[in-house]
This record gives structure tokens, sequence and C-alpha cells, in this order.
């Protein structure tokens, strides 16, 4: 059995899907890259700022200076158009990956679990074989971009199965409310049950969808849901490319030959060779452990929340790269008290005075930006002669539309605490929903 299924695994299938995702992939990317620059994100997420949130243990990763970041969305532009293309393709792909992923450690601030999906799609095309025209891609090529969106949308469904989703239409009420300004349909989504019928759908949606697609039978009316899914929560939400890319991701779940069946066959020449008999390398135990310890990430990560007492949708740790997709409007302010225990002079840092809007705004509702913040006063008040000052912060925040409350002990001295895995038990534990 195990033998069987190790050497389907490795079977050359049509190469034909793997090469439509190829392209498509590129083209989403540079579309995304264009539309950064016209936005004038760049500067704006990445050259304005005085300060940066950086992800625990990787405080090393700095921003370059303006031509530098403009240098690397550039590569990031010419990589996806090679990428599409299949020229180049290896140093193309690793190019694309390093430079997003790059880009998105930065900054805590900027974090979207699709930017973590592009991120993981990009390493896994750097692993397949999809250089120039090929003919035919090693089943596992296939079944890991299946298995990882499955997990995707699976964890992203379980994440929905909490009160304030199911049974509070939150946060979707919030966020329907402020959109009765959309033509024809703007009125009806200011009405509650509208909420609560679309929460219910999403959770269902997410649960249902890998198993749906995974089934020959219920596929191509999965994957018109797929479409209508992602193109409502496009229309509806400010959350750019992601519904493209998984609308074009998802199409991995056809047979391999699917775009020889629907597109031109003189358009597909130029990407494709005729399918014949592979004969690239195995590296099966390579493979398999390289595989094994991929997707033993992808299961722990997204449960790592369960080692934390508590919601993870208030104090949230573990929250990012767990696939917790749409599922808190959360609000907040903070100030900061800064006492020299020396001088006994004491000063009010408002961090808007120094942070961006953005910035401000994300930072405080997260308690470890919150600390991250505080460690930055009490070295910018060293800098200045003060040193061993106490930081402390008066954070309040709301949850899911919820009366405000302390986030943070206002006692504890974040100066002094380090930042880890370890449970914060210097966050405020949060109330239940009245």
């Amino acid at each position: 059995m195990a033998g069987r299924m190790l050497d389907r695994m490795f079977e050359p299938v049509d190469a034909a899907s793997m090469v439509a995702i190829r392209v498509l992939f590129g083209v989403l990317m540079a579309l995304g890259v264009v539309r950064f620059w016209a936005m004038g994100w760049i500067e704006a997420l990445y050259v304005t700022p005085k300060f940066y949130f950086s992800y625990w243990g990787l405080s090393w990763i700095k921003p370059l200076p303006q031509p530098g970041m403009s240098l690397v969305f550039g590569v990031m532009l010419v990589a996806s158009i090679l990428i599409a293309l299949g020229k180049w393709y290896r140093v193309a792909a690793i190019a694309f990956f390093v430079a997003f992923t790059y880009v998105e450690l930065v900054d805590q601030t900027n974090y979207l679990n699709h930017y973590y999906l592009v991120s993981l799609a990009a390493l896994m095309l750097v692993c397949m074989p999809l250089a120039g025209r090929p003919s035919t891609v090693p089943r596992w090529t296939i079944w890991t971009l299946r298995l990882q969106l499955g997990l995707v949308y699976t964890f992203a469904g379980l994440a929905k199965l909490n009160v304030d989703w199911l049974f509070a239409g939150q946060p979707l009420m919030i966020w329907l409310e402020a959109r009765q300004g959309i033509p024809i349909v703007g009125p009806l989504l200011a009405w509650d049950v509208i909420a609560h019928v679309m929460s219910w759908a999403g959770a269902a949606f997410d649960l249902s969808i890998f198993a749906a697609l995974s089934w020959s039978r219920t596929r191509p009316l999965a994957y018109l849901a797929v479409i209508g899914f992602h193109v409502m929560t496009w229309l509806l939400f400010p959350i750019g490319i992601f519904p493209w890319v998984m609308i074009a991701l998802t199409t991995v779940f056809f047979p391999p030959d699917w775009p020889r069946r629907w597109l031109p066959a003189r358009a597909l020449n130029r990407v494709l060779s005729t399918p014949g008999p592979s004969d690239s390398p195995r590296h099966e135990r390579l493979v398999l452990a390289v595989l094994g310890v991929y997707f033993a990430v992808q299961l722990i990560v997204p449960l790592r929340h369960l080692a934390y007492p508590g919601s993870d949708h208030w104090h949230m740790q573990a929250f990012r790269f767990s696939w917790k997709v749409m599922l808190v409007e959360k609000t907040g302010m903070v100030e900061f008290r800064v006492v020299d225990p020396t001088s006994g002079r004491r000063w009010v840092v408002a961090p808007n005075e120094e942070l961006t809007r953005t910035q401000t705004q994300m930072m405080s509702m997260q308690p470890d930006m919150i600390l991250s913040y505080a460690h930055h006063i009490a070295r910018r008040m060293a800098a200045q002669g003060y040193r061993d000052v106490a930081v402390y912060a008066d954070a309040w925040a709301s949850l899911n539309g919820r009366p405000s409350q302390r986030l943070i002990d206002p006692d504890t001295d974040l100066a002094a605490v380090r930042d880890g895995f370890a449970n914060k038990a210097w966050i405020v534990a949060e109330r239940p929903r009245p």
C-alpha cells in the first residue's frame, strides 16, 4: 500500500494545470506590484515610518532607504513576469520569494493572511519543476498545493466556530452596516439577519469546500462556489488581489490536463510541450523529508493558540500565520507613561507623535506590538541619558462591538518584560460578551 502511494506521488502527470497556475500567479503578482506602486504604498509603508515593528527574533530585518525599497519592488515585478513566462524560472521564483517575504517581514503592521499565503505559494513554486515548456510534473506537485489550500480553508472554517461569528454575527454585522451605500443591495446589508446568514454560510463554505473540490462529482459546483464566494468578498471588502489568487490557485483541483481541453492549442504550445514520459530524477527521500517537515509546520503553527488561555482574538497570541481570516473587528487606544526611578520624573508618550496612522491603529489593539513600542520608548529614553526607566501602558480595546475594556495591566513595567512565546500574563483577561 505504501509503495503504491509512493509510486503514485512520483508518477508523471500532465504539466498543463501547474503551468496555468504558474502563469496566473506570475500575472497576478505583477499586477499586485504595479498596484502597490501606483497607490504610493511603498513610500507610505516602508519609507515614511520612523519606527518599524519587527517580528520577534527578526529585529535584524530592516527596510532599505527609498531607492533600495523601490529596487526590491522592481525585482518582484521582473521576477513575476519571468515566472509567468517560465524564463530563468528557478532564479525568478527564488528572487520573488525572497523579495516578497523580506518586504512582509519588515513591519508587523502590514501582516495579512493572504500575504502569508503568497509567500508559501512562492516557496512551493521554487521547488516545482515548472521552467520553460514542461510536458509533465510529478503528481506530488499537485497534491501538495491541493493540501496547502485545503489547510487554509479548513483552519479558516474551524476558526469561525465561535460565539461571535455564529451567534452574534460579528464582525460581519459591523462591516456590512458600514457598506449600506452600495447600490441596490446596500440597504439590505443593514439587516441583522443578513450578517447571520453570511456568517453561517461562510463557515459552512470554508469547512466543506476542500472535500467538495476533491470529489469529481461536486467539483464543478464547488468551483463555481469558490468564484462566487471570493468575488463577493472582493466586492464587499477591500482585500486587494487575494480573491483572484485563491480563484487561480484553486484550479489545481481540476484534472492535470484541464487547460488542454479548454484553451486554444496555439496559446498552449507557447508554454507547454506534448506530454510524454518523464526522465527527471525522483529524489524520493529528499522530497518526502521536505514535505513531511513542511506540512508538520503547517499543522502545528495554526494550532499553537491552544497553548494559551483565553481567546486569541483578544490576546492575539498565536493569531498570525493561523488562517484567522476576517474574524476580528478590534479597535483600541493606548498611551504610555514613563517613569524615571532615579529622578522621579514622569512623561506621557502618545504613539501618534512618532508612528503613522496605520501603525498607531494596529499597535493599539495588539499586545505584542504595544510591548515592542514600550521597549523602543525605553531605548529612546536611555539614549537621552535616562537609563532603567519604567514604561507603563494605559491601553483599552473593543472586540467585535463589545464595550471597551482594559487590554494591558497598567501596573506592569513593560520595559522589564521580555518578549517570547511564553503566555503574556500582563494582558488583562477579556470580559465575556454581555
